[in-house]
């Protein structure tokens, strides 16, 4: 293609940066070189009529690339593989003298060089791993050809031309936007970096647009299903544009590396308008709660429309989209959730807890935080800038915990780099190291201003690491992934390994830590519902032929789901005495009116139990956190549970509080069966029921969901959702 000169920008170089998807410049029609002579009629050469692409969801080009669910009208393919279009022309093709080719634009500066302009010759024989049309079949007037795309095009949305060569110049079909093709990542693609051996993991990780979060307490462990919806109506469009809001250039978009990392820092919005607001401190005016969130679709549409961040998300919100806007694009991805996160400030691999003399915690001193979960993705590819065998899964994580090069991202990094110490590699390995092998380290802080090292509990950080199982809503363990098991020798040496690549202890604990004391202390908390009494129960152990007594101290606080505490809602002090051999329980009874009004929307309680030995001066410390049981929705449907018919979905729900609730919303949301919708319920009150009813007409078959959750002023995380076989529409 021939370039008009143009003046060079700053020196620096001849053309802007090419960094937008949308933006568009159209290529001449006709291109002559110099005179043409009398006489010379364009018509007498071969002219292009109309292109056909087999576009629609039945044909081969979507079924065997894998993109017949996305409902849009456009020619969607994966790269690395053929497809099939067909030309008519205005005569019979002669192939001796007729000379033409397919041209693929993306952007508005297209270069060769860059990837930006793809001219496809016609060849007599396609070649793995690069670009080429091959006459298939001719007949009469019309010529039907198998193209080949590259493994490593850019990714995106492309331009489609036909030039046909004269021997005066060169003859182009003009822009037509029916004929534009997006061209993706491809997982089924053994020369692409994110190819996936596996059917039923390519199945799970990129056509699967349901799935399940985990969140919750590791001794109580719940799960909400989400609407990815990479698939539905707007939403490749979305994606493509999260890109060119980051500015990214288009040469770099054909790279999943870049891709993940561009993606993990726009799906926040800290520092670049990105795409979610995060807040964690429950208040959320002008906006939606992040408990309400059924799915990705509303969100990523509204950030489309408005070009505004859409208000609000915490990790799970985050690590949804974030899983959609990479499956969308054809990257394997996953969300994962990490029990016990630590959020270390200073990725020193320590967490370190101070404590009075009296076994208070000093939170003026402890910093560090222990998130009682923590969500973030992992995305499936090739890492040909490290050294052979670091591919595979890489942890990328969207919620803005720290700055990574100027911006708040983190990864990909890769897992089994993380598992082996192996830090030194980019990108944010140390970070995603501390979130799961901290040590939890509880600190006397003396009167003389001296500390002195309690307890050091090597087992609580990074305790599970999990995921939803393929093809399935079960829960996978895959901590084996990310690290050795606690005492066996690859785990010391992955630490060793991690410390040399600059990992940092501020404290050497190895050998500090006191003998062990002759009592030992747990505590149980009784599985608790919202708005009623529950028990914990305490109890010592004397080992010994000694007598002791114990100053035990409880301290019950409402705590956000990320370990910060909000306010201590219980606190209890008592004696203990244990004779030689024995032991003792101790019950505390914990009111709902103690807690109901300080509530966080999570229900998370955290409670914190020291004692301190008076004979030995020993301190027993150890915390816990459980999380209430809440109310689910109800949902019914009635009506034939097929393609193209009505059925009605009630959402129901009963008040079990002794209060009113206000400013009620629910939402409706299942990708294939109805759009994401919501409704305002003024107030609810106590032992009151509400219904909904909407009548959904699926255009998807299969095993579907329908989920709903409700958010009011008191009263969120409240969910419920139900399974549903929509059967195909008969054919006459």
């Amino acid at each position: 293609m021939s370039e008009t000169s143009a003046p060079a920008l700053g020196g620096r170089r001849a053309l802007p940066r090419n960094a937008s998807n949308a933006a568009e410049d159209d290529l001449p029609t006709v291109e002559l070189q110099g005179l043409t002579p009398r006489g010379f009629n364009l018509q007498d050469y071969l002219n292009v009529t109309n292109v056909h692409l087999f576009k629609e969801r039945w044909d081969s080009n979507k079924v065997d690339h894998h993109t017949d669910k996305y409902e849009n009208n456009h020619l969607i393919v994966r790269r690395g593989q053929s497809f099939f279009i067909q030309i008519d022309f205005n005569r019979p093709y002669d192939p001796r003298r007729d000379f033409f080719r397919v041209e693929y634009v993306i952007g508005r500066y297209p270069q060769e060089n860059k990837g930006t302009y793809i001219p496809v010759p016609v060849v007599s024989q396609l070649q793995k791993g690069k670009w080429g049309a091959k006459v298939v079949m001719r007949e009469d007037r019309s010529v039907r050809l198998s193209i080949q795309s590259s493994p490593e095009c850019i990714v995106g949305k492309f331009r489609m031309y036909v030039a046909v060569w004269t021997p005066y110049g060169v003859l182009r079909t003009s822009r037509n936007p029916e004929t534009d093709t997006y061209i993706l990542f491809n997982p089924w693609c053994e020369e692409d970096a994110v190819y996936l051996d596996d059917d039923k993991e390519r199945e799970e990780y990129v056509l699967n647009d349901i799935g399940v979060i985990f969140y919750g307490d590791f001794n109580d462990i719940k799960t909400r299903s989400w609407s990815y919806g990479q698939f539905e109506d707007g939403i490749l469009d979305a994606c493509l544009y999260v890109m060119d809001r980051a500015e990214m250039d288009l040469s770099g978009r054909g790279n999943p590396i870049k891709v993940s990392r561009v993606g993990s820092a726009m799906v926040n919005a800290k520092d670049d308008e990105g795409v979610l607001v995060g807040s964690w401190d429950n208040i959320y005016a002008y906006g939606v709660p992040p408990s309400a969130w059924t799915g990705s679709v509303d969100i990523l549409l509204e950030y489309q429309s408005t070009k505004n961040p859409v208000r609000y998300g915490q990790c799970w919100v985050f690590a949804g989209v974030f899983n959609t806007f990479l499956r969308c694009l054809g990257i394997p991805a996953r969300v994962v959730t990490n029990y016990f996160s630590a959020h270390d400030n200073d990725a020193n691999l320590q967490m370190d807890i101070f404590l009075e003399e009296d076994g208070n915690v000093n939170s003026k001193l402890t910093k560090d935080s222990v998130w009682n979960y923590h969500c973030w993705n992992e995305a499936w590819m090739t890492r040909s800038d490290l050294p052979v065998g670091f591919g595979g899964w890489q942890a990328v994580d969207s919620t803005p915990q720290e700055n990574s090069d100027g911006m708040y991202r983190c990864g990909p990094a890769s897992v089994q780099a993380i598992k082996h110490g192996h830090i030194c590699f980019q990108f944010d390995a140390p970070f995603v190291f501390a979130e799961v092998n901290s040590d939890l380290i509880y600190i006397t802080v003396k009167k003389d201003g001296t500390h002195v090292v309690e307890n050091v509990d090597t087992t609580h950080i990074g305790k599970l690491i999990v995921t939803k199982e393929v093809g399935g809503d079960g829960i996978r363990d895959i901590t084996d992934t990310y690290k050795f098991q606690e005492g066996q020798e690859e785990e010391r040496l992955a630490l060793e390994t991690a410390l040399m690549y600059g990992a940092k202890k501020s404290l050497n604990t190895e050998g500090i830590v006191k003998p062990r004391s002759d009592v030992d202390m747990d505590f149980e908390v009784e599985k608790a519902v919202l708005g009623r009494d529950f028990k914990l129960t305490i109890t010592f152990q004397n080992n010994s032929p000694n007598r002791y007594t114990l100053s035990a101290y409880l301290s019950g606080n409402i705590v956000f789901y990320t370990g910060v505490s909000k306010t201590e809602f219980k606190k209890e002090t008592f004696e203990v005495t244990l004779e030689p051999m024995s032991f003792k329980k101790q019950e505390v009874l914990i009111r709902a009116g103690e807690y109901m009004s300080q509530l966080l929307e999570q229900g998370f309680l955290h409670f914190f139990v020291t004692a301190r030995v008076s004979e030995t001066r020993d301190v027993l410390a150890k915390q816990k956190s459980t999380v209430l049981a809440i109310p689910k929705l109800i949902i019914k449907v009635r009506g034939t549970r097929m393609v193209g018919s009505d059925m009605v979905v009630t959402v129901e729900f009963t008040n079990p509080l002794k209060e009113t609730l206000r400013n009620v919303w629910i939402y409706l949301d299942g990708p294939g069966v109805t759009k994401p919708m919501r409704k305002m319920f003024r107030e609810i009150r106590p032992n009151s029921t509400v219904q909904w009813e909407e009548v959904c007409r699926p255009w998807v078959s299969g095993p579907r969901k329908l989920i709903a959750s409700m958010t009011s002023d008191s009263l969120r995380h409240v969910y419920g959702e139900l399974e549903l076989q929509i059967q195909r529409r008969p054919s006459v």
